[in-house]
């Protein structure tokens, strides 16, 4: 008996190293490098789209306490992520090529794994199946998705562009991270005063967007955490200067003073030779992004690896149709991961193809499906996705909003915080103990 893992993005690898751990052959279907989505463009597999980042590291926060509960539960991503970083202040970054091939050889030396390079364009009849297909399912798939699932949702993304570090002019440039943080070549920053400021904000307001060519909706829905810049800067003058360009913690130490506004860059690979622009997600055209990012002092001669990109990503009324194990309520034999099935971020979708991974083998083995407690993050996440609005449903990334509130409240942040990671791990221990989820995940009761 083997269970059947479509797409190999970061639910899809998580999914199937989760079975195939449990002893259970694992057949995992990829379209690449057969056929590539518009945003993907490495044959490898779990290929980072947008930010090389992988959210914050401290187990105290949010994106932290994510991370550690799936170490916990045996996450290959979050071991190939913790060989491959780069410096990053407080969050986990990675070299983005390094970190898809980590996962890639693993994935590929798995005895109990076999792949297999082909579009899957429909859902399979029979078996257990787990679909990872990302929000840039292939057409012919998503159609049939939307068909069982009563149609499906959607909002646009976009990915920052990328520099080369030889084509930056250090001498407008300092290295620090935001209060000291971290190492100090973590953070290139290019301060600009106000006359430098506002003239780069008039550019990029008036700038030239590109057209949404096959998307069909008239006015799109922009997911907030990736935000294009534009967009953000139309709310406002100030909008970037209390966002992604803001300069508190920040010293320009040619002047002593704190600049009017900070354009961040952050080290893409471990070598240092690529920067991202940090919040510069973007929808203008590819010439625009040169001539207005080129006014940011210190980039007037960037040379541009990458440029920024927007794409439409879909996802399910999972409320409606979603068990919080991840199955389909009407097709239990069916389990869904990643980002389609309403979870936002690198590291939620990963962690919901963990849980689809462990649900698949226990429904392969007659057992009942696991859903962590609501106190733990993925516990949270599993929840919302099956419980929250129908009618009004959006992605979600982790955060403490959606944990139960803790007894007796805790008024200091800091210390709220670092309670409810502590309530998480304690409780994710437990149940690691209770259903014998081995750290190494060897054998899966």
């Amino acid at each position: 008996m083997s269970i059947k893992v479509i797409g190999a993005g970061l639910a899809g690898c998580e999914a199937a190293w989760q079975i195939a751990q449990a002893g259970v052959e694992t057949e995992l279907y990829e379209m690449k490098p057969q056929k590539y989505s518009p945003a993907h463009h490495s044959p490898n597999f779990a290929e980072l789209i947008c930010s090389n980042s992988l959210k914050a590291e401290r187990v105290e926060s949010a994106a932290g306490l994510l991370k550690e509960e799936m170490r916990r539960l045996g996450s290959l991503l979050m071991s190939c992520a913790d060989t491959c970083r780069v410096p990053a202040g407080g969050a986990l970054a990675v070299d983005r090529n390094a970190f898809s091939e980590a996962v890639t050889k693993k994935i590929t030396e798995h005895p109990r794994i076999h792949i297999h390079h082909e579009e899957i364009q429909d859902i399979p009849k029979n078996g257990i199946v787990v679909i990872a297909t990302g929000p840039l399912t292939a057409d012919a798939l998503a159609e049939k998705i939307a068909f069982l699932c009563g149609g499906s949702l959607s909002f646009f993304d976009a990915a920052a562009p990328i520099v080369t570090a030889e084509s930056l002019a250090m001498d407008k440039i300092f290295a620090a991270s935001r209060y000291g943080k971290g190492e100090d070549d973590a953070y290139l920053n290019c301060p600009l005063n106000k006359e430098e400021y506002e003239r780069f904000y008039n550019a990029l307001i008036s700038a030239e967007r590109a057209p949404l060519h096959e998307f069909d909706a008239a006015d799109p829905k922009v997911y907030e955490g990736c935000m294009p810049v534009e967009v953000m800067a139309g709310r406002g003058p100030d909008t970037l200067r209390f966002g992604p360009l803001k300069p508190v913690g920040l010293r320009d130490p040619r002047t002593g003073h704190r600049p009017w506004a900070v354009v961040q860059l952050r080290r893409e690979d471990k070598d240092g030779t690529l920067y991202n622009l940090v919040g510069f997600q973007t929808n203008l055209k590819f010439g625009e992004q040169k001539r207005v990012f080129g006014m940011i002092p210190g980039l007037e001669n960037a040379e541009f690896t990458r440029y920024g990109v927007m794409h439409r990503n879909t996802f399910l009324n999972s409320p409606k149709v979603l068990q919080s194990d991840y199955s389909l309520r009407a097709k239990p034999n069916l389990f869904f991961a990643g980002q389609i099935t309403g979870v936002e971020g690198y590291m939620e979708s990963a962690s919901s193809g963990i849980m689809a991974g462990i649900n698949a083998v226990r429904r392969l083995k007659g057992k009942p499906t696991l859903t962590l407690p609501q106190t733990t993050m993925i516990g949270s996440l599993s929840h919302y996705i099956a419980n929250g609005g129908e009618a009004d449903f959006q992605p979600m990334g982790a955060n403490f909003g959606v944990m139960p509130p803790l007894e007796p409240a805790v008024r200091d942040k800091k210390a709220r915080y670092a309670a409810f990671s502590e309530r998480a791990l304690r409780d994710l221990e437990q149940i690691i103990a209770a259903f014998g989820l081995s750290s190494n995940l060897e054998v899966l009761q």
